[in-house]
């Protein structure tokens, strides 16, 4: 080892610094000593020549390192460095464009290196400068190395950006600073602190590593925003953090958990770019790609995101915008709404959900799902729309403070194009009301529902109201045409003005129709055939069933009826004036509610084709 990294070692200890620093003050004193006869004999047998570096020389160069000024220069024999010491003004260095003071040194002018004691102070141009107690700095490898004593700080000022720690290293050729024992930066505006970190003055670009902490201060509305991460970089030009390890981020009430993303201080717009979860009172969003922006609280979510209000409600979609404050989320592409209270889900190619009004709209193959009841309703419609109405505000009065209570009713409503699947109930219409509170359905416009293998119900509205897993009533409250095929070309058919009929475990129980009864009616035999057709025109009808089979009917006031032996009917008997058999739209499964063919479309314009009576065998 040699003597220079010898001392290289040694000054690096702040003991070592001190006594140097006590020694320097003396040394003129010993170096001129008290005793005359052997300063002079000294001076007798070698003379030293200090030479300070020539003015002359181009001090750009970037490969020497230049003494500029000090006011005491000394050189003791032994040693491979001048002593320089400043007192009317500090001592002075230049390396290329970098100028370096302090109070004293020892100058290794071969080495092209120097130690550095006191009020160190480097700087470049009129915006860079580093402040220490003392430096150790190599030439050859345009490399210092900063020291703060017990209870100071190195400090690092580049404009507005400073930065302080207690050991520094600054690389001059790579214009690179850093340090490994704890420090801090600060902006106008921001807050960071770290165990170890890098700053390139000329880049603007800072890293720090191990237990970072970024806090930013709003100083317009005196809002916080903070950081925690094991890794982060920062721009002290545009001021954005990226974050590239777990790290959580807390701001304005929202708390930001991710690995990946960028974290704007002058915006505070987070861009997330892996799974992350944003939390507040509101409730909590998904997303693995998007941005949010913790003042605002609107979110721009790609890639499937999901959002979970605080009314237990989830909105997904492959792009979601959502704005927090105001309770609305806007989704493109499968888009799906969640209500997990009232079991219910809304999908569409496109839609949004009002958190405030309670209200969501979707568009688009838009499809609602009902299953609160076990089994799941399917409905389709061009548009779906989900809303609250009001029906009564109540006063209480003895409440300490008097305060209202809403009566509400929630809605879904399908139209045009209406398909739905059950499967114990199928329909067709134009529009369709779901009444949530009551789980009373209302289909109109040219209403059509099947139940069974074989029976089909049309009129101009129809009503259906569930119970658990199975509709109990329905009611047809203008005109009603109920059928219900036998076999063959033959069907049991029922019309009239009103009708209204129970059920019980999905069975038709019971069937009353007032008004204009027609029915034409073949009775089972006992040997399970038909062999008469009966045909009855009455005013009020009342029907009694068991396990699908008539047990007694009632009809009365002005009542006519005949009894027909088939072999004997002729074919107008077989059916009633407004008969039609709509079995070819009926929807078969539950993605058969996106089919609409021409049949239903004609149907829904007002001019169906003429339905023919199929030809089955008692077997289908």
């Amino acid at each position: 080892m040699t003597l220079y990294n010898k001392i290289f070692d040694n000054l690096r200890k702040p003991s070592v610094l001190m006594a140097l620093c006590a020694f320097l003050v003396l040394l003129p004193t010993i170096a001129l000593g008290s005793n005359q006869k052997e300063s002079t004999k000294a001076r007798s047998e070698k003379k030293v020549v200090v030479q300070p570096s020539i003015h002359k020389a181009d001090h750009s160069n970037r490969g020497k390192v230049f003494l500029e000024a000090a006011d005491s220069l000394l050189k003791h024999n032994d040693n491979e460095y001048l002593i320089l010491i400043g007192k009317k003004a500090q001592v002075k260095f230049r390396h290329g464009d970098f100028f370096m003071m302090c109070d004293s040194a020892h100058f290794y002018d071969k080495e092209n290196s120097f130690n550095a004691y006191g009020n160190i102070h480097m700087w470049q141009g009129d915006t860079l400068n580093i402040y220490a107690d003392s430096l150790n700095y190599l030439g050859n490898d345009e490399h210092a190395i900063l020291y703060a004593y017990e209870g100071n700080t190195v400090k690092l000022i580049n404009r507005n950006v400073k930065l302080e720690t207690d050991i520094f290293e600054y690389d001059l050729k790579e214009e690179l600073g850093f340090y490994t024992t704890g420090g801090v930066m600060t902006d106008e505006q921001n807050r960071l602190e770290s165990e170890e970190g890098d700053y390139s003055p000329a880049t603007k670009l800072a890293n720090f590593y191990g237990n970072v902490y970024l806090c930013n201060n709003n100083k317009t509305n005196g809002k916080k925003s903070e950081i925690f991460s094991e890794s982060l970089h920062y721009s002290t030009f545009t001021k954005i953090a990226n974050i590239d390890s777990d790290a959580t981020i807390i701001s304005d009430g929202s708390t930001i958990n991710t690995y990946n993303a960028d974290y704007d201080t002058n915006t505070h717009l987070a861009r997330l770019l892996s799974p992350s979860t944003i939390t507040n009172k509101d409730g909590i969003i998904y997303t693995d790609n998007g941005d949010y922006n913790t003042s605002t609280k609107i979110a721009n979510l790609y890639d499937h995101s999901k959002i979970h209000t605080k009314d237990n409600k989830v909105l997904e979609g492959d792009t979601l915008f959502y704005d927090r404050l105001n309770g609305y989320g806007e989704a493109y592409g499968n888009m799906i709404l969640t209500d997990n209270e009232k079991k219910t889900k809304l999908k569409g190619d496109y839609g949004y959900y009002n958190e405030v009004i309670d209200s969501a709209f979707a568009t688009g193959h838009a499809l609602a799902l009902e299953y609160s009841k076990g089994d799941t309703l399917y409905m389709h419609g061009d548009t779906v729309r989900g809303f609250r109405v009001i029906n009564e505000v109540v006063l209480n009065p003895k409440d300490s403070i008097p305060t209202t209570t809403l009566d509400t009713t929630h809605l879904i409503v399908a139209n045009p194009r209406v398909r739905i699947y059950r499967s114990d109930l199928q329909g067709v219409c134009d529009s369709m009301t779901f009444r949530q509170q009551d789980s009373l359905m209302v289909m109109n416009k040219f209403p059509i529902i099947w139940s069974g293998r074989n029976r089909q119900i049309l009129g101009n509205i129809i009503e259906v109201h569930f119970n658990d897993s199975t509709a109990d009533w329905a009611r047809l409250p203008e005109t009603g045409f109920a059928s219900e095929h036998i076999e063959g070309e033959f069907y049991n058919q029922l019309s009239g003005k009103k009708m209204f009929a129970t059920f019980e475990n999905g069975d038709l129980k019971q069937l009353n129709i007032d008004g204009n009864v027609m029915a034409i009616y073949l009775p089972l035999e006992s040997d399970s055939t038909y062999n008469k057709i009966v045909n009855i025109e009455s005013s009020f009808l009342e029907a009694h069933f068991n396990e699908q089979t008539l047990e007694r009917c009632k009809i009365w006031s002005q009542s006519n009826g005949t009894v027909t032996p088939l072999y004997l009917a002729k074919k107008t008997l077989f059916y009633l004036p407004k008969f039609k058999w709509y079995e070819s739209i009926r929807p078969k499964y539950p993605m058969d509610v996106f089919n609409i063919s021409p049949e239903m479309e004609e149907l829904l314009r007002g001019t169906p084709t003429e339905s023919k009576p199929q030809r089955r065998s008692k077997s289908n």
